[in-house]
């Protein structure tokens, strides 16, 4: 028996939104990362890129211990001595929630060319708005 390998024509991309209210952090991101990598299909395959389009609502909703709230830093550095920068998860949800579980599931996906172009469907919004009603998107349950 042959080994079956997708080509370009046989990747369809279905659109799917989660609602992250209530949700815990982590389970938003890896049910979106599955979705974005394509790994719930029967035709994923590792060298190709067949993920889904991942709409994810409510992110200023999500459900975070309060020590992760204070304890967990997220650092970032613009490459000149003395100019690294922290912040706590706390700050960042009130400041940029959208950035919270973007930086999430970008953790979870490949640290490559593919895993970039797969980010690039993620979409994430703070409220439970959307401009995406037009793609049909069917909701996914991450609670």
């Amino acid at each position: 028996m042959r080994t079956f390998s997708p080509t370009p024509a046989d990747i369809e991309r279905a659109w799917h939104v989660i609602d992250a209210d209530g949700a815990v952090l982590g389970r938003v991101a890896t049910e979106a990362a599955t979705l974005l990598r394509g790994k719930h299909k029967p035709t994923w395959a590792p060298h190709l890129d067949s993920g889904d389009h991942v709409v994810v609502i409510n992110a200023a909703k999500l459900d975070v211990s309060q020590r992760k709230r204070e304890g967990k830093q997220y650092w970032r550095h613009s490459g000149y001595p003395g100019s690294i920068r922290s912040e706590s998860l706390d700050e960042l949800l009130t400041r940029n929630p959208e950035r919270v579980v973007r930086l999430a599931v970008k953790g979870m996906l490949p640290k490559t060319r593919q895993g970039r172009s797969q980010l690039t469907r993620l979409r994430v919004y703070a409220g439970a708005d959307h401009p995406h009603a037009a793609q049909q998107p069917t909701p996914r349950g991450s609670k």
